[in-house]
């Protein structure tokens, strides 16, 4: 069985070109582990491989699913292990590469199967936001769920809404169910599993470039395309980094400089509790500098080869 190599980072770090050197080199296959990415329609402002590095090297499940829907991280673990499968199968190797940390903990760890929620139940909460808003459902679900309270921000709608119905269907806290025994199939060895660290104000500067190129490459009509399409706000792709600031400067409720500004300090602080997440939970995975070498798979390579991963050695 040929390993699967495990390649985290916060966004802009350099992981979409790192996957494709590695690719090349080892007969590999990319398979996505951002939770954004996986919307069809929102290549630009996601960062998606665009149409040239796709040709470079074999890429899934990215742009696999509408915008007008919720993909869970279950059904994301339900598809990385079948393309995992299909990969190893065919003597290739997997790459899976992505900047969403529960995504790799599902993948390495599983997850706690929670029971279905009645749709009349995911309503009602759906129902309770709209009336309340983030923060006074937030108030609400401190009084029912203090635990979970506690762990969400007042602003974070989307996650509000399924502690509070997880609570309200169940009755046991979405904390105490994520305690549980994992129960979901994880992937089986071998693999690697590596980090990207940048120096925090490096990866700022590559944050705040990047947003300012996708503004060039048609972020905005990406973004006033995605508004014609009338979607709930609370759905995730709505939540996507420079989604609601480019819908407002659309509208012309803000200015150009102010979207870009407010976007640029929304990813940084994205990029910032990203790199909180890998190194309090994937501490064990090998954290490569990425400033060290303009090649990382030059480190990356020899590395597996000595640990006899890959079979290069």
């Amino acid at each position: 069985m040929t390993d699967a190599i495990l390649i985290a980072g916060p966004t802009a770090s350099g992981k979409s070109s790192l996957a494709i050197e590695l690719a090349q080199a080892l007969d590999g296959v990319i398979i996505n582990a951002d939770s954004m990415q996986v919307y069809r329609e929102l290549r630009i402002l996601t960062a998606r491989p665009d149409a040239h590095e796709e040709a470079a090297a074999p890429h899934r499940l990215y742009g696999v699913t509408s915008a007008a829907s919720s993909f869970s991280v279950g059904r994301w673990l339900e598809l990385a292990l079948g393309e995992i499968a299909s990969v190893r199968q065919a003597g290739q190797v997997p790459i899976v590469v992505g900047g969403t940390g529960l995504y790799f903990q599902a993948l390495t760890i599983g997850m706690a199967e929670i029971p279905e929620i009645p749709e009349h139940v995911r309503l009602a909460a759906r129902a309770k936001l709209d009336e309340l808003g983030p923060a006074g459902l937030h108030d609400l679900l401190r009084a029912r769920d203090p635990s979970m309270a506690a762990r969400l921000a007042a602003t974070d709608s989307q996650r509000l809404v399924r502690a509070y119905e997880v609570i309200e269907g169940t009755g046991v806290s979405l904390a105490d169910w994520q305690r549980r025994p994992a129960t979901t199939p994880v992937l089986g060895p071998p693999w690697r599993g590596f980090v990207l660290n940048w120096p925090r104000a490096a990866l700022y500067r590559r944050c705040d470039e990047r947003f300012a190129a996708m503004l060039g490459d048609g972020a905005l009509e990406e973004a006033a395309a995605l508004a014609a399409m009338n979607l709930d706000p609370a759905l995730p792709a709505m939540k996507a980094l420079g989604v609601a600031e480019l819908m407002r400067l659309n509208r012309g409720e803000i200015s150009r400089a102010e979207a870009m500004a407010q976007t640029q300090q929304a990813t940084r602080r994205y990029a910032k509790r990203q790199m909180t997440w890998f190194r309090n939970k994937m501490c064990a995975w090998k954290t490569i500098n990425s400033q060290d070498s303009e090649r990382l798979s030059d480190i990356i390579i020899p590395f597996i080869s000595k640990n006899r991963l890959t079979g290069l050695d």
